[in-house]
C-alpha cells in the first residue's frame, strides 16, 4: 500500500512540474515526454564487504522542459530499475572456500536533471540531484542465507539485508542523438550511507569494521525517445 501511494505521488509530482514550466514568458518553452530503457550496472563503495559489480534493467519516464535561447533544458522524472549485486561470503566461519552471493535490489529514483546544451538538440551534458527509495536487499537464491560474509567472523549474508531505503544521490553523464531519439550514459553516485541503517542492528562485527559505510556506484546505459 505505501509503494502504491509513493507511485501516485510520483505522478502527481510530474503532472505539477510539466504545468508550472509550461508558462508562457520572454522565450517560448517546450514541455515534452521522454521514454527510456537499458542496463544499470550496480555496486558499494565500501571498505566493510568485498563487492562485485551486478547487471540489471531500468525503464523511465520524464517530463522534459526545452527552453530557447538558454544554455540549459531541464527534466524531472522517474526511473524503476532491477538491480544485482554480489558481495563475498563462505559457507562455513572456517571455510577456505569462497563465493560471491548475489543480491537483487529494486529502487525507484527521482532525478531532477539539468540538460547542459553542447550542440542543441544533439548532445547534452546531464546534471541533478536524485532522491531514491529503494528495496532491502535480496538475496537471489535462499540457501546462501547461512554463509558467512567475509570481513568478518560472525555475520551471515542475511544480517546485511536491512540496508536505510531512502538515500540522495547527484547524478552525471551525456546524452546524443537526434531530436527525438537519444542514447544515454549516465553515473550515480550516492550521497547518503546506505549501509548506515546496518549499524543499528546489533550485529556482531568481530573480526572486521564496526562502523558500516557504503556508496551506491551506478550506471545507466539507455535509449530514450521524446515526444
Amino acid at each position: 500500500m505505501k509503494h502504491n501511494q509513493f507511485l501516485i505521488l510520483v505522478a502527481i509530482c510530474i503532472c505539477f512540474v510539466t504545468k508550472s514550466f509550461s508558462q508562457k514568458g520572454n522565450y517560448r518553452i517546450q514541455n515534452g515526454l521522454l521514454l527510456e530503457g537499458g542496463i544499470t550496472k550496480l555496486d558499494i563503495l565500501t571498505d566493510n564487504f568485498i563487492t562485485k559489480e551486478g547487471d540489471g534493467f531500468y525503464g523511465g519516464t520524464a517530463a522534459t522542459v526545452n527552453i530557447p535561447l538558454k544554455w540549459y533544458d531541464i527534466s524531472f522524472g522517474m526511473k524503476i530499475a532491477e538491480n544485482n549485486i554480489s558481495i563475498s561470503g563462505r559457507p562455513t566461519q572456517s571455510s577456505a572456500i569462497n563465493e560471491f552471493i548475489d543480491y537483487k535490489l529494486f529502487t525507484v529514483q527521482l532525478p531532477l536533471i539539468i540538460h547542459t546544451k553542447i550542440i542543441e538538440h544533439y548532445i547534452t551534458v546531464d546534471a541533478g540531484p536524485m532522491f531514491q527509495y529503494n528495496s532491502k536487499l535480496e538475496i537471489n537464491d535462499k540457501s546462501y542465507e547461512d554463509f558467512y560474509i567475509n570481513n568478518y567472523s560472525n555475520i551471515t549474508a542475511a544480517d546485511i539485508y536491512n540496508i536505510s531505503q531512502i538515500n540522495l544521490n547527484g547524478l552525471i553523464g551525456i546524452t546524443l542523438g537526434i531530436k527525438n531519439f537519444k542514447l544515454r550514459a549516465q553515473y550515480v553516485y550516492g550521497f547518503t550511507n546506505i549501509f548506515n541503517k546496518l549499524e543499528k542492528q546489533n550485529l556482531e562485527t568481530s573480526g572486521g569494521d564496526s562502523r558500516f559505510k557504503g556508496n551506491q556506484s551506478q550506471i545507466f546505459l539507455g535509449a530514450a525517445i521524446m515526444f
